[in-house]
């Protein structure tokens, strides 16, 4: 059965952005595992000793056994972005915290350091909508800006997110290897429209109400 047009829009965008946040995903999946093999190495080089300490064993097979898990999780929660419940609630703040860390490191070797200001925000909000508009918008934002600028996501206790790209002096990072081609303001309200999320913009500011 073929996809109503608007619905094509919505897939279309929803592609574009994913495509977009691969490598933000791939370091998300795989920063637990550097230190895990550091580990591994170090606790090889030990039992290879004459005599093996076996509590710095254990230590170490502690350690690995905490960074297992938490690599686990960590691609448990990417898979969430690929598809996420649309019926999960979250508390605002906590929603857009979860966006950036997930985009900070990508950001900033591209010269946009995120900053994040809670307001205080608890009113519960669908996490899949806002995974799918406020990411969307950061990228929006700052693929035609000029790098260094320092990117805030600011909230209010009453649910709207205010995004703010304010040029500064600093280093500008790494030119933009963009894996996909870059997201218009078109599709960032193609999204907003499809999770029932209002967005507004000027040169250097969007406002998103949940």
């Amino acid at each position: 059965m073929a996809l109503h047009p608007d619905a094509q829009r919505v897939e279309a965008a929803r592609y574009a952005l994913l495509r977009r946040l691969a490598l933000a995903m791939r370091h998300h999946m795989v920063v637990h595992l550097q230190p895990m093999g550091m580990i591994t190495e170090l606790l090889e080089r030990r039992l290879k000793a004459a005599e093996p300490d076996l509590a710095q064993v254990q230590e170490a097979m502690s350690k690995i056994h905490e960074l297992s898990r938490a690599a686990v999780d960590s691609c448990l929660d990417v898979v969430t972005w690929l598809a996420p419940p649309a019926e999960v609630r979250v508390p605002l703040d906590d929603a857009v915290a979860e966006c950036v860390v997930l985009l900070r490191s990508n950001f900033s070797f591209r010269g946009f350091p995120l900053a994040h200001q809670p307001g205080g925000a608890t009113v519960e909000v669908s996490r899949a909508a806002v995974r799918h508009v406020l990411p969307a918008v950061l990228l929006a934002l700052t693929d035609r800006a000029p790098a260094p600028a320092e990117v805030t996501v600011a909230t209010t206790a009453d649910g709207v997110v205010t995004v703010q790209v304010q040029p500064k002096a600093g280093d500008p990072g790494f030119p933009a290897n963009h894996p996909y081609r870059l997201l218009d303001w078109q599709e960032v309200q193609t999204l907003a429209a499809a999770d029932g999320v209002a967005v507004s913009r000027d040169a250097s500011t969007a406002r998103i109400r949940f």
